[in-house]
């Protein structure tokens, strides 16, 4: 859908919506430290998936998760390998990665990531052995990244799940995930589309940087140019509220998937589907991962909610962190100390810096 004609009519960009993280997040702190004195544990949500690192909040690998899924949650992820980055040439790594890849069925083009990141850094779509091995390059040795077989569906949803011990699985938000994209009409330039464009003329600091090289090109007339690939909000995709569209079809079908991790209780699914009728339907899903205890119910983002409606989901899904936490805690798991989270923090803000520039 051109972007013109998807934001005539409303708002194009929320009020809050590109706040600074600090900003958004401030009620939530003080919430925190206030259930904190109630629940006695200032880490008590870093048990609420008990058998993830922390939780799946920070520094944790992606492919820490998706190694553990069995049955229909293994079949139904996109396929994909893990390489650590060696002091070896790029170029060997490369040859080396694709050809483990195809062993999987995974072949060009696929998608490149690391394994250790959130909110889209370092999300490459790899077309070519030469562009895989300069992706691998900017990586420091002893990184992780991985490989994934590309989607044969463009619409993307994130589900946010909730499963509290011993009880079905809720869907307690869907938000359709939509790279935004301009079409060209040989006249304009790429840079003079986008500023046209009602959204993304307001968010040019998001997308020159990524088309730098074609910003000033004319676009030839019925050319799409996608403005960004990875579906992440801080990188400009356009979030939409879609829980209207949540099923008992799909509730059953997302329960099935996720009997193949038993112990996962809070997070969200990023998943590619055919259509709006499959995915109402459960059916022809495709996973393209998993996210844990830092993830976000991001229908918060569609450009029509209010800052009220936005930082009350925000505060209820850490107040339910620490109810699933108290949960685990009764079953026996332990809370981490502040140091395990400092050294993991630390950790994802040390490799942050070298990932590539996301497309």
């Amino acid at each position: 859908m051109d972007s013109n004609k998807e934001h005539s009519g409303s708002k194009t960009v929320s009020k809050f919506e590109f706040w600074p993280a600090w900003l958004m997040y401030a009620p939530v702190v003080l919430q925190w430290l206030v259930l904190s004195l109630r629940y006695r544990s200032l880490t008590l949500p870093f048990i609420a998936n008990p058998k993830l690192t922390l939780a799946g909040m920070v520094g944790v690998a992606k492919s820490e998760l998706m190694q553990t899924a069995t049955g229909d949650c293994d079949q139904t992820i996109l396929s994909w390998i893990k390489h650590s980055v060696s002091a070896d040439s790029a170029s060997d790594q490369a040859r080396t990665c694709l050809h483990l890849a195809a062993e999987r069925g995974i072949l060009l083009p696929l998608v490149c990531k690391p394994d250790i990141g959130c909110r889209g850094a370092g999300v490459k779509l790899i077309h070519s052995e030469r562009q895989l091995a300069e992706t691998i390059a900017q990586y420091p040795a002893g990184a992780g990244l991985l490989c994934q077989k590309l989607a044969r569906f463009e619409p993307e949803a994130g589900v946010f799940y909730v499963r509290r011990p011993g009880a079905s699985g809720e869907i307690v938000g869907l938000t359709f995930k939509t790279s935004p994209q301009v079409m060209g009409n040989g006249r304009d330039t790429l840079c003079q589309l986008v500023q046209a464009d009602p959204r993304a003329g307001q968010l040019l600091h998001l997308y020159e940087p990524r088309h730098r090289a074609r910003w000033q090109q004319v676009i030839a007339s019925g050319e799409r140019v996608k403005l960004v690939f990875s579906a992440s909000h801080c990188r400009g995709a356009v979030f939409t509220d879609a829980r209207e569209h949540i099923t008992e079809a799909l509730r059953a079908r997302i329960n099935q998937i996720m009997a193949g991790l038993p112990e996962f209780h809070y997070g969200r699914l990023d998943l590619k589907f055919q259509d709006l009728a499959a995915l109402r339907a459960g059916t022809e899903l495709e996973i393209v991962e998993i996210n844990g205890a830092s993830a976000e119910s991001i229908h918060i983002w569609d450009r029509n909610s209010t800052l009220l409606q936005a930082v009350s989901t925000l505060m209820w899904q850490y107040r339910t962190l620490f109810e699933l936490g108290a949960e685990q805690r009764k079953l026996g798991y332990r809370t981490p100390g502040l140091a395990k989270l400092i050294r993991h923090w630390r950790l994802e803000r040390s490799l942050t810096k070298y990932y590539p520039p996301t497309d």
